[in-house]
């Protein structure tokens, strides 16, 4: 994750950079990256993507709903963490965003799974089954 105050096409393509890098010390693969018609993605951000297999699928022209996966996470974050964090610079808060997003994906209990987080506990048994 990044963060600036005033981004940069030329930010943006470093950005693009870093994500190929992560993915592939992490031994993941990407197929497709959903993005918006920002003026900010040029060309070269594409490329270097492209680059690495990775297509870039825009998003449609004025369809809030598209995003709303992306816009649940920024609210929670804001909610849970930025609305009762004091964030004294910016690489503080870098670091904060990252242990948030790993607490995000790998710890937090979730409602669906009677408040088991994913990653360390099996699913309850439903009360039925005892």
């Amino acid at each position: 994750m990044g963060a600036t105050a005033h981004p940069t096409g030329d930010w943006i393509v470093q950005r693009g950079r870093n994500l190929v890098m992560d993915l592939e010390d992490s031994c993941s693969k990407a197929r497709f990256l959903i993005r918006d018609r920002d003026a900010k993605f040029t060309p070269a951000f594409d490329a270097v993507l492209a680059d690495a297999g990775i297509g870039v699928v825009l998003s449609g022209i004025r369809m809030p709903r598209v995003n709303s996966l992306m816009e649940r996470w920024i609210q929670t974050c804001r909610r849970e963490l930025l609305g009762r964090t004091l964030i004294w610079n910016e690489r503080h808060l870098l670091h904060v965003l990252r242990e948030f997003e790993s607490f995000y994906n790998e710890h937090r209990p979730h409602r669906t799974l009677g408040q088991a987080a994913r990653v360390r506990y099996p699913h309850p048994s439903p009360a039925w089954i005892t």
